[in-house]
């Protein structure tokens, strides 16, 4: 197959690497000029991916059409809240010529402005969107180096979910075929809010059963808004729930849980997306989710918690303390 991937990114040169190394051509397209010329020139991506040398057949496009135009696959790394507008650019591109690839897209969260999954975005920008999502337990670093990870890829079209299990599966990369593309998403896009948590937790100094707690508490709220909102209870007990969760709350990779601790430190938030040096989607996500669990009357204590530190309304230790301070409830 022929893949284009519009996000030069750690998880976009991870991808790069694992499809290119399956035999399928990939062009891989950054943003920036300066970006794609030391790609270009030295066949690695130092500031994302550093150490990892870029197989010979993924080609650096010079442009966004190069990239987009006349591929099979059409694979968005980019980050949550810059969706929208990057696949209205490559819709109007595919448009212009009458094409309509399949849309690959491995980005995690909830629109802020709208409240929208990004399935559904992309069906506001384009109706005929032929749309799949790639998610799970899965860090770039990892997957860049070819150590074995399992993931899922989730479309309204089980059909179309299977044939790209068959085209991209390799001995270390594993892709499970799933249809609920809702609860795929949404375990995606909210683990990260329970990632940041954790982080916090263990920048305060606390432990594993901190740790434990809130990821495990953190799983109700996630299907318990989940379910509200029409995915299936069994999704997130899978890969894309339980799995990713686990990873995220638990890796040195997990750049929300880096986020997380440096809060936990006590440095502002602005301050610790700064030091992280990449997208944190935890931060835009809290606060969607925090829009979303209230107008859809959902109850997230944990969410409803984070975001007020984020907000600046209470601080770290304060947090823990609402928490744990809560009436008792039975499980």
């Amino acid at each position: 197959m022929v893949i284009g991937i519009v996000g030069a990114g750690s998880w976009g040169t991870a991808l790069a690497q694992t499809f290119a190394s399956n035999g399928h051509k990939v062009f891989l397209y950054a943003r920036r000029r300066e970006h794609r010329e030391e790609l270009e020139v030295t066949r690695e991506n130092k500031k994302y991916l550093k150490g990892v040398n870029l197989i010979e057949n993924i080609v650096i496009s010079k442009s966004l059409a190069d990239t987009v135009l006349d591929k099979d696959i059409v694979l968005m790394a980019v980050p949550t809240q810059t969706f929208r507008s990057v696949y209205e650019e490559v819709s109007s591109i595919l448009l212009s010529k009458d094409q309509n690839p399949v849309i690959l897209n491995v980005a995690k969260g909830i629109e802020k402005k709208s409240h929208l999954l990004l399935s559904d975005v992309a069906k506001e920008v384009r109706t005929d969107s032929r749309y799949a999502i790639l998610s799970g337990p899965s860090h770039a670093e990892e997957v860049g180096r070819f150590k074995p990870t399992t993931v899922a890829i989730a479309s309204d079209d089980i059909e179309l979910s299977k044939r790209l299990q068959n085209e991209l599966m390799t001995s270390r990369f594993r892709i499970y075929a799933n249809d609920d593309l809702k609860g795929v998403e949404l375990g995606g896009a909210l683990k990260n809010i329970i990632a940041l948590g954790a982080g916090i937790s263990d920048g305060i100094g606390f432990g594993d059963n901190a740790r434990a707690a809130l990821m495990t508490r953190g799983l109700v709220e996630i299907t318990r808004i989940g379910t509200a909102m029409g995915a299936k209870r069994e999704t997130f007990s899978g890969l894309t729930g339980l799995g990713d969760l686990i990873v995220t709350c638990d890796s040195k990779h997990s750049r929300n849980r880096r986020c997380g601790i440096l809060i936990g430190n006590g440095k502002k938030v602005s301050e610790a997306i700064e030091e992280v040096g990449m997208v944190v989607e935890g931060i835009t996500t809290t606060e969607a989710t925090y829009e979303l669990a209230s107008k859809l009357n959902v109850e997230m204590p944990i969410t409803e918690t984070i975001y007020s530190v984020i907000e600046g309304k209470i601080n770290a230790v304060e947090a823990v303390d609402i928490l744990m301070g809560r009436d008792g409830k039975v499980e």
